[in-house]
């Protein structure tokens, strides 16, 4: 039994997925802008931006308060907010949207807090499955060396303080980010994903990701999909 809803909108969903630090975001935008230059409407969606929950999710975060069932349960909800105001009606509409993660981070992240496997992909049964899915595989070594390179300190949940693993904030990153990896290895081939080698250069992850969406869509004008910002900008109004 499929694991998420067959996807019949006329426009296009591609996600991408992968743990952090393995770039899948420079990606994705890199992506939007190509598909922007071939005349098509694209719009973005990111994981964990829904208005209707961030204040909320902001403060769980900074009192370190939520278990990971409630942390499961929010995310759900910015997840269903976003897919029901955003992401259906610009599909339904004909555009190209491009999301920085999807359900399956969910399917990954949730499992590893403790949650039960079955009962999470239930919670996003109402999920459309995406046209294409690119998950970026990155070494944990590599992933923590970009993350800190960017900034000062790792994040209390992105390391998986809260999970207890180590008192050693980039040790535990290294073991809950490594559950996470092997959550996605396991979905590879169940969930269809196209792999993407994250140690490559960008140019070169990027070039692949584009003959993948070539290889998919086809290089004539896609049916149905809207070939104007104008257009995507006057739905996203």
């Amino acid at each position: 039994m499929p694991v998420l809803l067959p996807n019949r909108a006329p426009g296009r969903l591609i996600v991408v997925e992968g743990i952090d630090g393995s770039g899948k975001s420079t990606q994705i935008s890199l992506l939007s802008q190509w598909l922007r230059l071939r005349g098509y409407a694209v719009a973005f969606s990111e994981w964990n931006s829904s208005p209707l929950v961030r204040d909320t999710t902001r403060r769980g975060k900074k009192k370190e308060m939520f278990t990971p069932t409630t942390f499961s349960l929010i995310h759900a909800t910015d997840f269903a907010d976003r897919l029901e105001r955003y992401i259906q009606p610009l599909l339904k509409a004909g555009a190209i949207v491009c999301a920085d993660r999807y359900a399956y981070t969910a399917f990954a992240r949730d499992v590893v807090r403790g949650v039960d496997r079955a009962w999470v992909r239930n919670l996003y049964r109402f999920a459309p499955q995406p046209h294409l899915a690119f998950y970026f595989k990155v070494p944990l070594e590599i992933a923590l060396g970009r993350i800190l390179g960017g900034r000062n300190a790792l994040k209390y949940y992105e390391a998986g303080m809260d999970l207890q693993l180590s008192r050693n904030i980039e040790e535990s990153f290294r073991i809950f980010q490594g559950r996470i990896l092997a959550e996605y290895e396991a979905m590879i081939e169940e969930m269809g994903f196209h792999v993407i080698d994250a140690t490559k250069s960008i140019e070169a992850q990027q070039k692949q990701m584009r003959r993948m969406v070539l290889k998919e869509f086809g290089s004539a004008p896609l049916t149905g999909v809207l070939r104007t910002e104008a257009d995507v900008a006057r739905l996203q109004a």
